[in-house]
């Protein structure tokens, strides 16, 4: 598994949350482990499995992962020129794209190292917000994955990751908003059905 697979596998894994919202006023760090063990244990335990990984993790990632959130925060400003019909379809499409890019990738290799540091709110003014950097150890190499929480009630949800310095929504969002400000909303709608059309799940 190389390294950009690497990256893809940590962000499909990590957009999990999955067990997690079963728990009350869990600290982030252990919410977010339990979840990426769950995750990984489905993927490393599902070799002969017919069902695509983006599937058999879809309902842990539906359950705790703020898929609006990202999808407004990856179109940018413009997400306000949508019509909630166009955002309703958007979010619904830009799910299935960012399951399916991360997901069904994912490679059977060596199991991946995971150390968790202690989450930190990056704003005094604003503590339902946390960051958790954690270092991926893969191959005999390290990598630094930064993950962004914001709190919904009792749980954590993610919003972001940044592997290595670079930011998920912001690769998403130099991707998508040439589209908006070219063809507008119903460019960024065609654009996620023609993705998906051509990325049928493995």
């Amino acid at each position: 598994m190389n390294l950009n697979v690497l990256k893809s596998f940590v962000c499909g894994a990590v957009l999990t949350l999955a067990a997690a919202g079963s728990l009350n006023a869990v600290e982030p760090e252990v919410m977010l482990k339990t979840s990426v063990d769950e995750v990984l244990a489905i993927a490393y335990d599902g070799q002969t499995a017919t069902t695509p990984l983006s599937q058999r993790v879809r309902p842990l990632l539906e359950k705790n992962f703020n898929f609006e959130a990202i999808t407004r925060r990856a179109i940018g400003p413009g997400w306000r020129q949508f019509t909630p019909e166009q955002q309703a379809r958007t979010v619904a499409l830009f799910t299935d794209v960012v399951i399916r890019s991360y997901a069904d990738r994912f490679e059977i290799g060596e199991r991946p190292g995971i150390t968790y540091a202690k989450s930190v709110a990056p704003d005094p003014k604003r503590p339902a917000l946390r960051e958790l950097p954690t270092t991926i150890d893969y191959a005999g190499k390290k990598y630094s994955v930064l993950y962004r929480l914001e709190q919904a009630g009792d749980s954590w949800r993610i919003y972001d990751v940044i592997i290595e310095g670079v930011s998920m929504i912001a690769n998403w969002r130099a991707q998508l908003d040439p589209i908006y400000q070219k063809s507008g909303a119903a460019g960024v709608i065609a654009a996620l059905e023609k993705n998906l059309s051509q990325t049928p799940a493995k």
